[in-house]
């Protein structure tokens, strides 16, 4: 400290070190669609079924809302986001309808599943028993629009055979990274009679989605034995390995009734399938990247209009370094070291004088996913034993 000449105690203001970039939620799941009553266009937070009994009313055997949050919360799920769809007519709208798609994606971008956008803080997204290719591909759209992951429910009448060749090519492109598509529905009993229905699978799904990402982290594959679907009685349709082979390879997560239970055996996007591998093959790895991107996208919003140089391109680096390096102790990424793990680069290399004369700051952040075992390929050799005189 300069001007020091006598004994004493002096003071000196220093800045701080940028504020730490929190975790942010992985499983917030809006859920969309018809129910009896209750505020429509408007997302509710909904933390149990009581909260949505209150706000929206009881199970209502017309429509699958309901239904779908039950088994959300059952299944692990903690934190949901509801948006009501009704019709002018106050008639029970059905997904696959015209009724059903006018409201769930209005012509003019407001209300429906937008109704999500003023909410924000979503991660999931479900509209149960929706399974039109056309409308899941504006889904889709919404989602990558908004930082969240389609949870996509198959048609209920669709049989193996008929899906080798894959999902409609319209969820497989730009944003089949975006969404994963699940098959068959589920069997469990219906509370309101007490006799096996088929479900469409999005409710459960999203609540292993949230048992996963709190028990294991959002890197871990919401597939296997971890995956055991609560409440499920059987598949709508059981599957042989032979039959699952082929919707595999065509990015068709299938739902199986394993030695330990019903769950989920497959960890696909959409753009999981063909020949040519995606890097956003695997729900795991596109999840993360969502995750890393809205925890350093919220925490970093202290740098604007701040100085657009070296000290601040510093923090931003310190910042975003010290988040990803605790996400690598906690065993998110690949490689033995930090090194090999991640990297986040901020300088004059990322932000040119173009970028400076813009106000725009640049911040390049890269990862090593792990990627699931898919296919565990055991070797057994037999040792020849010697002969006996």
């Amino acid at each position: 400290m300069p001007g020091i000449v006598a004994p004493g105690v002096y003071i000196e203001e220093i800045g701080g070190g940028p504020p730490p970039i929190s975790a942010a939620p992985t499983a917030v799941t809006a859920f969309v669609g018809w129910a009896p009553a209750g505020p429509a266009g408007t997302p509710v937070a909904v933390r149990g079924l009581p909260d949505f009994e209150k706000s929206f009313g009881q199970l209502d055997a017309r429509g699958w809302l309901g239904y779908a949050l039950r088994h959300f919360f059952d299944n692990g799920g903690a934190h949901a986001l509801v948006v009501r769809i009704d019709a002018a007519d106050g008639a029970a709208l059905l997904p696959g309808t015209p009724e059903f798609h006018a409201a769930l994606l209005p012509a003019r971008g407001k209300g429906g599943v937008h109704a999500l956008e003023e909410a924000g803080g979503f991660n999931l997204l479900c509209v149960p028993g929706e399974a039109t290719p056309a409308v899941l591909a504006e889904l889709q759209r919404f989602c990558a629009a908004n930082r969240a992951f389609l949870i996509a429910d198959c048609d209920p009448a669709a049989a193996p055979g008929a899906l080798t060749a894959g999902p409609d090519p319209v969820l497989t492109g730009t944003h089949g990274r975006d969404g994963a598509l699940y098959f068959p529905w589920i069997l469990a009993v219906d509370p309101l009679t007490g006799q096996p229905r088929a479900f469409p699978p999005s409710g459960f799904v999203a609540g292993i989605y949230a048992r996963i990402d709190s028990s294991r982290g959002v890197w871990k594959a919401p597939a296997g034995s971890d995956a055991t679907v609560i409440g499920a009685l059987d598949a709508a349709q059981p599957l042989t390995d032979a039959q699952q082979g082929p919707l595999n390879r065509n990015a068709i997560n299938c739902i199986r009734k394993r030695p330990g239970g019903v769950a989920i055996w497959g960890a696909r996007t959409l753009a999981g399938g063909g020949s040519t591998p995606s890097d956003w093959r695997y729900v795991p790895v596109r999840r993360l990247a969502l995750f890393i991107e809205q925890s350093i996208a919220r925490d970093t919003e202290w740098a604007v209009f701040e100085p657009n140089a070296e000290p601040l391109w510093l923090r931003l680096r310190s910042a975003s370094g010290s988040f990803l390096m605790a996400l690598f102790q906690q065993g998110a990424f690949q490689g033995a070291t930090p090194e090999d793990a991640f990297f986040v680069k901020c300088d004059a290399t990322t932000t040119t004088q173009a970028d400076i004369d813009r106000g725009t700051v640049n911040l390049l952040a890269g990862f090593a996913p792990l990627r699931p075992a898919e296919f565990v390929v055991l070797r057994f050799g037999l040792k020849a034993g010697q002969k006996r005189a």
